[in-house]
């Protein structure tokens, strides 16, 4: 016996790396049964039918959300203050609204007053991506075998939450219930911060003389190149993840900023020791993500290659 679809109409609202990764999720696993999408172009609408991606596409959010069961929103959270009052007014009692956004305390702020009563809000945060955008970036095993950080206030429909959960699981993630301010906190030293540290080590190679940056570029070590494809990341996107979860990300940078200090003056005083203590500690974490399963992948089906970092960036516009 075929099981029935856990949604009647899932309204994704953005179609790029993120979004279009869940709608071929959702169609490979039946999640489904009517999936529309809205985006900004008329052409990554084109784009995102000519790809089967979605049954429908649109260019405005309000008939994209009228009748939806599911709300997804997969814009850069600087979007969502501006989105929910178009589609609001479109959602019926018992509709699910969730996102994919970085930053949850936003959503919390931005989102929930506007919601019609009966309207559930369920933020999520999946944590998985590549640098690439657009629908065309997207594959549907881009979930599997990562975390995906649910944040529901008290007091939410547990119906609601258990739905979302069962759809993040259904597409290969592990679910994780969090409090948005603690996701933020913690999001803010495993995401932000590297991906600051990246565009400022990059942008620091931009600004060297034209000689010198030529051969970094032409002699990047790993390391390096790794920055480079970090710092690749949707522009926008981490402009909005940094002005919106400003006071964690400026407390991590503060720490940083203290430890580097210190290992400056172990540098210039030859102190060899303390340096090989704080990277046998920095050794044992990286053996600990090897052993969490959160070192390597996921992979396009087109990509062979198995050293590859993930990288969690959070590329959700169109």
């Amino acid at each position: 016996m075929t099981q029935a679809p856990l949604f009647r109409r899932v309204a994704l609202v953005g179609i790029g790396l993120i979004g279009s990764s869940l709608a071929r999720a959702l169609r490979r696993h039946g999640l489904a049964e009517h999936i529309v999408c809205a985006t900004r172009t008329e052409q990554s609408a084109q784009t995102a039918c000519a790809l089967g991606l979605v049954d429908q596409a649109f260019t405005t959010v309000g008939p994209a959300c009228d009748g939806a069961d599911l709300v997804m929103l997969c814009t850069p959270v600087s979007t969502y203050a501006d989105l929910t009052p178009h589609l609001a007014p479109m959602l019926q009692p018992g509709c699910i609204v969730s996102d994919v956004g970085s930053v949850k305390q936003l959503v919390v702020r931005d989102v929930a007053p506007l919601l019609p009563a009966g309207v559930h809000l369920v933020p999520g945060h999946p944590i998985a991506g590549t640098e690439h955008s657009g629908p065309e970036a997207g594959f549907a095993e881009l979930f599997e075998g990562r975390w995906c950080i649910l944040t529901p206030v008290p007091g939410t429909n547990q119906a609601a939450i258990d739905r979302i959960t069962r759809l993040w699981q259904t597409c290969g993630s592990s679910v994780e219930i969090m409090e948005p301010a603690h996701h933020d906190k913690v999001l803010a030293i495993t995401s932000h911060l590297p991906h600051l540290i990246a565009y400022t080590i990059v942008g620091t190679a931009v600004d060297l003389e034209d000689d010198i940056k030529a051969e970094v570029i032409k002699f990047s070590a790993s390391g390096f190149r790794d920055f480079t494809r970090i710092a690749a990341s949707d522009p926008v996107m981490w402009r909005d993840v940094f002005l919106n979860n400003r006071d964690a990300v400026l407390e991590m940078v503060q720490r940083l900023t203290e430890d580097l200090a210190a290992l400056q003056r172990a540098i210039r005083w030859g102190e060899g020791d303390k340096l090989e203590r704080l990277f046998t500690r920095t050794r044992e974490i990286r053996r600990s993500i090897i052993e969490a399963r959160q070192a390597y992948g996921p992979f396009p089906p087109t990509q062979t290659s198995v050293a590859t970092p993930t990288r969690e960036t959070d590329n959700a516009g169109d």
